[in-house]
């Protein structure tokens, strides 16, 4: 569904994607909000809601693959899989998906498991 607004006095035209099951209520499927910068508040809460879904699920991942590595026996992968997984924790904590102390605690398990290797 696209709403098309434009702005009086303006030769300006905003168009805005809206996914109708975003905009909705859990229970009936029916819009609760009346004013406009509610629906808008409803709106960007579940893009940023699923945009720190996807970085946390993407961050999860990395760290799947690094303990792969790691149950593989193989270091150097690990050691490199490692990198970018704490480049990606910290990116996303300074977006402020993760605490700065859930970051560390996940950044020195990680490098804990990697550096016990054979």
């Amino acid at each position: 569904m696209f709403l098309i607004t434009s702005v009086s006095g303006f030769n300006v035209t905003f168009i805005t994607v809206l996914y109708q099951k975003k905009v909705t209520n859990q229970i009936g499927g029916v819009v609760l909000a009346n004013i406009k910068s509610a629906k808008k508040r409803i709106l960007v809460n579940q893009i940023k809601a699923d945009r720190n879904k996807a970085v946390k699920s993407s961050v999860k991942t990395a760290m799947k693959k690094v303990f792969a590595a790691i149950e593989a026996g193989d270091k150097a992968v690990a050691t490199e899989v490692l990198k970018s997984t704490i480049s990606a924790i910290e990116s996303a904590t300074s977006k402020g998906i993760y605490h700065k102390n859930n970051a560390a605690r996940k950044v020195s398990n990680i490098t804990k498991a990697v550096n016990k290797m054979a």
